[in-house]
């Protein structure tokens, strides 16, 4: 089974020319997922989406993947998903509505383990809607003032919007860009997707909620400074309007079971449509890391499979049970941690329609992974992006202190997932 935009068979060749190809091949692949999972290069500045670009181009030029056969590997559809979505979510940010949302949110819920709950509640919904990276991009300075306002310790609340952005995200096709690849390989309509994993989304999110107000509820307690009053934050109103009722439509199209790719496009190109916002501002929040991240993978990859080592990889992992929910779902956290989840799904998506149940797999690839996020502070963007911003602003999220409750979560919440799909 070959999926869209994948490489053509390679013709048949010598057997020493054959075994050449395939070396090189290996070799160039197992280079960039080294720099995958190690982050950096050594001496070079060289990044993961440096890694991806180089060994793409690598690919190309040693022949183990023709130029075309390069330019069909690509899944456009799963590029232009993502980028709509960047495009909404950029309007969104720039509106204000996230930081609006976030500051009503820390007004209304005055006691700390109320407040911890709305985290919670309010970043994992907001991560199964838009781009759960964006969510934790905009919610994190807001937090830090409102424990900073309260005098409150800002660690668990921290730990929470991180934890909750991966775990809402679950739930829907647009919850982080792992799930769109699967979305649209896969063929999955938004609707089944998020009527599969929605349920392990919510389950996970009170998970969340309970262990990190156990795990700190000495410290919830409530204090005087509780009822300081907070800026209210002022919004772009006509951006505003317009933007949810853009995103409003494109929810519905998706529901709909309309082309979510071309559902996405569609509503930025009319959000780009504009005499209010200069064109700069958007682009400017556009990630184009992750976009030519993608890029360089889908050749990487395409290459892996012309040259057949991913049913080599697929017999090597075949030990693990992967034909199970629970050996699959193991086999995608291990890996997601090891070489970033984007990354880990990237390759497994070759494996999965040999799977007896695909459409079991293809859920359980999408759920493990990123569940798997949670389990370091590595684990995923989401999680960076909070300990980042933390640290400009003076506060320090140790490794220690994130594994002291991402550990437990990602079990508890795995191991929910793998009894739901199973």
């Amino acid at each position: 089974m070959r999926f869209q935009g994948s490489p053509a068979p390679r013709p048949p060749d010598s057997p020493a020319s054959a075994r050449t190809e395939a070396t090189t091949t290996a070799l160039i692949f197992l280079a960039t997922y080294a720099v995958l999972a190690l982050g950096r290069v050594p001496v070079f500045r060289i990044d993961r989406t440096g890694a991806a670009i180089i060994g793409a181009i690598l690919m190309v030029v040693t022949g183990a993947i023709g130029f075309d056969e390069a330019v069909r590997a690509v899944d456009y559809r799963t590029l232009v998903l993502l980028f709509g979505m960047m495009i909404l979510v950029a309007h969104l940010r720039l509106a204000g509505a996230f930081a609006a949302l976030a500051g009503v949110v820390s007004r209304r819920a005055t006691h700390p383990a109320a407040l911890l709950v709305a985290i919670v509640g309010t970043v994992g919904v907001l991560s199964a809607l838009f781009v759960n990276d964006t969510i934790c991009l905009v919610f994190t300075p807001v937090v830090l003032d409102v424990a900073a306002a309260r005098r409150h310790r800002p660690l668990p609340y921290l730990l929470a919007l991180a934890t909750a952005s991966n775990i809402g995200s679950v739930a829907t096709i647009a919850g982080n860009p792992q799930n769109m690849l699967v979305g649209t390989i896969s063929g999955l309509s938004f609707r089944a997707f998020a009527a599969a994993l929605a349920p392990v989304a919510l389950a996970g999110l009170a998970i969340d909620a309970a262990l990190i107000w156990f795990m700190f509820r000495a410290e919830l307690h409530a204090t005087s400074a509780d009822d300081v009053p907070l800026p209210r934050i002022r919004c772009d109103r006509p951006l505003l309007v317009k933007s949810l009722i853009v995103a409003s439509g494109v929810l519905v199209g998706f529901l709909a079971g309309y082309d979510t790719a071309m559902v996405a496009a569609a509503g930025a190109a009319v959000l780009l449509v504009t005499r209010r916002v200069a064109p700069r501002k958007i682009y400017a929040a556009i990630d184009w890391d992750l976009l030519m991240l993608f890029v360089g993978l889908f050749v990487v990859v395409g290459a892996v499979e012309r040259a057949g080592i991913d049913r080599r990889i697929f017999e090597m992992l075949r030990p693990l049970g992967m034909q199970t929910v629970a050996g699959l779902s193991a086999t995608a956290a291990v890996l997601s941690n090891a070489v970033s989840n984007v990354p880990a799904v990237m390759l497994l998506t070759r494996l999965v329609p040999a799977l007896p149940d695909p459409r079991r797999a293809w859920l359980t690839l999408a759920m493990a992974s990123t569940l798997a996020g949670n389990l370091t502070i590595l684990g995923s963007i989401a999680n960076l992006i909070v300990v980042e911003g933390a640290r400009r602003r003076g506060v320090i999220v140790r490794f220690s202190e994130y594994a002291r409750v991402g550990v437990p979560i990602t079990i508890a919440t795995l191991a929910f997932g793998v009894w739901w799909l199973s």
